[in-house]
């Protein structure tokens, strides 16, 4: 297909181990083009080289767009400089709007990751419509986006959306970012993790660490999913207690920004076909004031793997247009 060249905006979403580029038409979502490579993991120097290589490689196949836009994840502020990622080590104050302006001279903008996820499924996915929603990505962490009265809570410096660092167990587990006690360190994938070595720590969980080769330092989140594949007693523990983890951290945003709809992104969703309506069972029976107040239905998200590169090409959209 050929986008509109008015709409024509590139997204890039930069991942812990994939850089994803798309030429979007960022009113509709519909991609014209994809490009995508490895992230650089043992020089930071070399994560832009590659954020620039995926741009220069979309405009050759495509021609040039209106602007581009850059997903990625960590502490993003709104002139665009990635201040730090706890996944991309050793990035520390990289001016990637900057960077890409001065490369390729068209307008630019780069935010978080998961600010740009969550304003696609805002604009064209599960949370259209809304005025008041919060989407959350359970992936290797947690992160997410708020929307207020139906724009993108960016924050006083660009940084409001990082859900997965709030401190829930002041004695729990080691968080990628150092801290102890982040929800993600219970939520996530990593999360997923930890509560499994807890179950295997406790006597339980054989199956789960025959998976991961014997080894409980190696237990992975697909381990887990395996085994509850199998109906394995120690991986629907783990599991149980996952859901208690999530709908905890779900019930804090509840409780604070009182939203109309709360979307679930990433693969953990799918972790067993009951996960979303455990959820949502938990965080009925443990929100303040339940019975007084309207069901907040926690849905799936539908733009799967690709809403962070699509919702970079809207946010380029919006800068160009002043929104």
């Amino acid at each position: 297909m050929t986008v509109e060249p008015r709409n024509r905006f590139i997204g890039i979403d930069v991942g812990g181990t994939k850089i994803l580029g798309v030429v979007a038409d960022a009113a509709t979502g519909e991609i014209e083009a994809r490009h995508k490579v490895a992230t650089p993991k043992e020089d930071p120097n070399q994560l832009p080289i590659a954020i620039n290589d995926v741009v220069a490689a979309l405009i050759e196949e495509t021609g040039r767009p209106v602007g581009i836009g850059v997903g990625v994840p960590g502490l993003v502020d709104h002139q665009g400089v990635l201040h730090y990622g706890p996944n991309v080590p050793g990035v520390l104050g990289l001016d990637i709007a900057g960077e890409l302006r001065m490369a390729f001279g068209l307008p630019t903008i780069a935010e978080n990751d998961a600010t740009c996820a969550a304003l696609a499924e805002h604009r064209l996915g599960a949370a259209m419509g809304t005025s008041h929603a919060i989407i959350i990505n359970q992936g290797t962490g947690i992160a997410g986006g708020i929307i207020i009265g139906g724009r993108m809570h960016r924050g006083a410096n660009g940084f409001a959306g990082e859900p997965g660092h709030m401190l829930i167990n002041a004695s729990g587990h080691t968080c990628a970012c150092g801290k102890v006690g982040c929800w993600e360190s219970v939520a996530s994938g990593a999360g997923l993790a930890n509560l499994a070595r807890e179950v295997v720590a406790e006597g339980n969980g054989d199956r789960i660490v025959e998976l991961a080769g014997n080894e409980p330092a190696h237990i992975r989140g697909e381990h887990v999913a395996a085994a509850m594949a199998e109906g394995d007693p120690g991986a629907e523990e783990v599991t149980k207690r996952f859901v208690q983890w999530v709908a905890a951290g779900l019930v804090n945003l509840i409780a604070l920004l009182d939203p109309e709809i709360i979307v679930l992104g990433g693969g953990l969703t799918a972790i067993n076909r009951h996960f979303l309506s455990e959820v949502q069972l938990r965080v009925n029976e443990t929100m303040m004031g339940a019975a007084y107040r309207p069901v907040v239905p926690i849905v799936p998200a539908r733009l799967g793997a690709e809403a962070g590169a699509i919702g970079a090409a809207i946010s380029s959209r919006d800068m160009f247009l002043g929104r």
